[in-house]
């Protein structure tokens, strides 16, 4: 959980990162997994997380289906949730990636599904909106894995679950309001 305070069921960030006075910039829901941003200034903090400041955030989704261009098209102008209509982002399909860690638990297989994988870049960050916007499409997301956030990526800052590093801020490149 994306959280230093105890949970009743799940192990926390307290599990793993014994450093005083730090805090998620952003968070996570409990199904999914990837990069998270720690920092002990609440002014960046605020300029990783705050809606406002539009830092785009880029999540790898395993979906089940095949995406067709209609689906992508959507995804990339904004889904209608009911609730609120997604902002524009970036959306692609892609291969399947190879350097991904095995999700535990395993995601659910069944044998006449078949899953595809999408980048989706967004500027805003709803509760489950990734999720919600690929079920809207008729795409529901199997495994959601936050890959970068500004600048800083798993991409270009390898770790596996469980691991950290420390980065420079200005990596960070968040706009000050």
């Amino acid at each position: 959980m994306c959280q230093f305070s105890a949970h009743p069921s799940r192990e926390t960030l307290a599990d793993y990162i014994n450093i005083p006075n730090i805090y998620p910039a952003g968070r996570l829901d409990a199904d999914s997994e990837g990069l998270l941003l720690l920092t002990d200034d609440g002014q960046l903090q605020h300029n990783i997380s705050h809606p406002a400041l539009k830092q785009p955030k880029t999540y790898l989704s395993q979906v089940e289906g095949i995406p067709d261009q209609a689906m992508l098209t959507r995804l990339r102008n904004g889904v209608d949730l009911g609730d609120f209509v997604t902002m524009p982002c970036r959306v692609s399909q892609v291969e399947a990636p190879d350097w991904l860690w095995p999700r535990d638990p395993p995601i659910r297989e069944r044998h006449d599904k078949p899953t595809s994988w999408l980048t989706l870049t967004l500027t805003e960050g709803k509760n489950r909106q990734v999720r919600r916007m690929t079920a809207a499409v008729g795409l529901p997301t199997l495994r959601l894995v936050r890959l970068a956030i500004g600048q800083v990526s798993l991409q270009s800052h390898p770790l596996w679950p469980g691991e950290s590093m420390e980065i420079d801020p200005s990596d960070l490149n968040t706009p000050v309001k």
